[in-house]
């Protein structure tokens, strides 16, 4: 269901709140074709609905289930071990997470190590560094 580079890709995008498919392609580099096969498969699967957003024409966005959200501590962990290994030396994080009840950074732990309290991803701001956003700005200039 999740166990290729293409899926997690979408994912991620899904997670970080994008939710149109022109902004997924783009971001993910997919073919259309893959996409839409990775969309409908998540879909079948439960883990994304597909609403419109638009009527004419019809467009649809694709927003995460429950299930889907309940996923997200996998990509999460999947995150925190590509940040600590696949990284170059110095080579900054490309999203922090920012616990707003005490303004410390989770890193990747479930619980705030300022204040101890649980935390999941809705607890959390997000914070895109200026490597990451630039890098993001880049793709969607390819696909002007």
């Amino acid at each position: 269901m999740v166990g290729d580079k293409w899926t997690l890709l979408v994912l991620r995008e899904l997670y970080m709140g994008v939710t149109r498919f022109d902004e997924i392609q783009v971001q993910t580099s997919a073919t259309p074709q893959m996409l839409a096969n990775r969309l409908k498969s998540l879909e079948a699967n439960g883990l994304v609905e597909r609403r419109p957003y638009s009527e004419k024409p019809l467009c649809f966005e694709y927003q995460l289930t429950r299930k889907g959200w309940a996923l997200y501590p996998v990509t999460y962990a999947l995150r925190a071990w590509g940040e600590a290994w696949c990284k170059e030396p110095g080579e900054e994080v490309a999203v922090r997470f920012v616990h707003p009840v005490c303004g410390h950074d989770v890193h990747f732990a479930n619980v705030c190590a300022h204040c101890g309290a649980p935390v999941s991803r809705d607890d959390l701001d997000a914070f895109v560094s200026a490597g990451f956003q630039t890098e993001r700005q880049a793709r969607r200039e390819i696909f002007k």
